[in-house]
């Protein structure tokens, strides 16, 4: 059985933060100074690391990595704001990136924001990495053990064999070990559950102390309202199961209770396949 433990985005970078940073910024040399503190009086997210970086180029900065389940139109602004938080109080210049996790299809994602009042113009650039984009070799070749729980969804990793690679060398080591939850969730919208069930070898009702099930289920209870949990369950359905999951989103779209909409989106995101979603509903 895993080990519970720490698996926030602060963790997974810590793990090797020098290749970190490499990786998300493509700036060869740059050195991990600090990770900081990334609260700002009424700012504090988990998926929020700030680090202090240097290299011989661009001298000491900031690295804002900003780690999302899936992509939210909300995003350009907030990094907007985070930036220009993190330079005012560290007096340093900020290189903001974006990782986005899960594949939302119907929205184009940007690498700016952008405003303009009165002639008055605001622009943020920011980097976008979007791990579906992400070669799965990249997390084996270039030392980067944070990427490893994502193999699943990495370019060429939805396959039992990468995630038994990417299992092994967790397991071997104890400080990468506590992240086998993490693997196997996301091992779980690529391969049928009871597959997962016999890679891993423990119970897979242990899934629900990933962070990232209880992400998808803190969307849809943030949202509060019927129509913000069928939106949670129509992407992780999408995720999931493709266009033949979202074919269930009429029959979903009709009910109201939140309860039971809460209970379909927890079923969802254990579910071997589609049929034992159909008989939930």
């Amino acid at each position: 059985m895993p080990k519970p433990a720490d698996t926030s985005t602060k963790k997974l970078i810590s793990l090797a933060p020098d290749t970190w940073v490499q990786w998300v910024t493509n700036i060869p040399n740059i050195k991990v100074n600090e990770i900081l503190s990334g609260e700002f009086q009424w700012i504090s997210r988990e998926s929020d690391v700030l680090i202090r970086a240097s290299s011989p180029d661009y001298g000491e900065f900031l690295v804002l990595n900003e780690l999302q389940l899936r992509y939210s139109p909300k995003m350009p602004r907030r990094i907007r704001a985070y930036a220009a938080l993190a330079e005012e109080k560290y007096e340093l210049p900020t290189y903001p990136v974006l990782i986005n996790i899960l594949q939302t299809t119907d929205v184009e994602i940007p690498t700016s924001f952008t405003s303009d009042i009165a002639g008055l113009k605001a622009i943020q650039d920011y980097r976008v990495i979007n791990l579906w984009e992400v070669d799965v070799d990249v997390a084996f070749q270039q030392h980067l053990p944070s990427l490893l729980p994502f193999v699943p969804i990495l370019k060429g990793g939805d396959n039992e064999f990468k995630i038994k690679e990417a299992l092994q060398i967790l397991r071997r080591d104890e400080q990468l070990n506590q992240l086998e939850t993490v693997l196997a969730f996301f091992a779980t919208f690529v391969l049928e559950s009871a597959l997962v069930k016999d890679i891993m070898r423990w119970d897979m009702g242990v899934l629900r102390e990933s962070p990232w099930y209880e992400e998808i289920l803190r969307e849809g209870e943030l949202r509060g309202e019927a129509q913000g949990i069928v939106s949670s369950i129509r992407t992780t359905l999408e995720a999931k199961f493709g266009s033949e999951g979202l074919e269930l989103i009429p029959q979903i779209s009709q009910i109201s209770d939140l309860e039971r909409l809460q209970e379909i989106l927890r079923s969802i995101v254990l579910a071997n396949n589609l049929e034992e979603i159909k008989q939930v509903l």
